[in-house]
């Protein structure tokens, strides 16, 4: 069955986004056409919700996404034919677990993340990397396991054991943070950045009009794009962000937050 793609992702205007875009529904061709599940990359929230606005419009589908636990950030999308229950697909994913001699709690995601990437794997066959008190659990796609089993020996200087382990097996890891208190003006991005990442506000400005970050994953070019209690906020060259709550105001008229910014 052809589809017309164009039709599908016309509204998307995230120009980064329309090959991944394209690259599901060229999936979605092969269910109808074949009549057998087909799997998605991992995909951030961003790019499922991007996936979502057109696959709820492909008429004799189903689909269903997959992380390895309920609260997983990156997850595949498994699209099969609207006949067929989820029970009837065989999972996509797998889990190794990560042990080794050094303390787990000095490395972070990003210890691991670029360990992985320097075997050559793509960033889209990982989903989550968790980190425990002492090992760490790696969600990945089968078709990458072997490779990263035999071939994954180091995380920096420090040597590590892989081995497979159920996808039952997988379990949130810890998040680590610093937490600050800052009372802002207003809850625009820019000032909400200016304050998280101690920086002049025309800096923070320039950041967002350079599309150098993301809330909820999602590109955002206005500094005046408003935030909420629990957004993510990711900018090039200071990470991650979390506005984990929203106070109140002040005696002076400002409003009192608590940021943190994950490690």
């Amino acid at each position: 069955m052809f589809l017309d793609k164009n039709k599908y992702i016309e509204h998307i205007n995230d120009s980064d986004q329309i090959l991944t875009m394209r690259k599901i529904l060229d999936k979605v061709e092969r269910t109808l056409k074949n009549h057998a599940a087909q799997h998605t990359d991992f995909l951030d929230p961003y790019q499922r919700r991007l996936s979502y606005s057109f696959l709820n419009r492909i008429q004799d589908i189903n689909f269903d996404e997959e992380g390895g636990y309920k609260e997983a950030e990156r997850k595949t999308i498994d699209i099969y034919p609207s006949y067929k229950s989820k029970h009837d697909i065989d999972s996509a994913i797998s889990a190794v677990r990560v042990d080794g001699s050094f303390k787990f709690s000095d490395l972070n995601h990003r210890d691991y993340l670029g360990a992985i990437l320097s075997l050559g794997i793509k960033r889209e066959k990982i989903g989550d990397i968790l980190i425990h008190d002492d090992y760490g659990q790696i969600v990945l796609h089968k078709e990458i396991i072997d490779y990263i089993i035999y071939n994954f020996k180091n995380i920096g200087k420090e040597p590590i054991k892989l081995k497979e382990i159920s996808i039952h097996e997988v379990s949130k890891g810890i998040e680590k943070y610093r937490e600050i208190a800052a009372t802002i003006s207003s809850l625009r991005l820019d000032a909400v950045l200016s304050s998280a990442c101690n920086v002049p506000r025309a800096k923070s400005s320039s950041l967002i009009r350079s599309l150098h970050v993301k809330v909820n994953w999602q590109p955002i070019n206005q500094p005046s794009y408003e935030v909420y209690e629990g957004d993510v906020i990711s900018a090039k060259g200071f990470g991650r962000i979390i506005l984990h709550k929203v106070m109140g105001i002040s005696k002076k008229g400002r409003i009192k937050i608590i940021i943190r910014i994950l490690k």
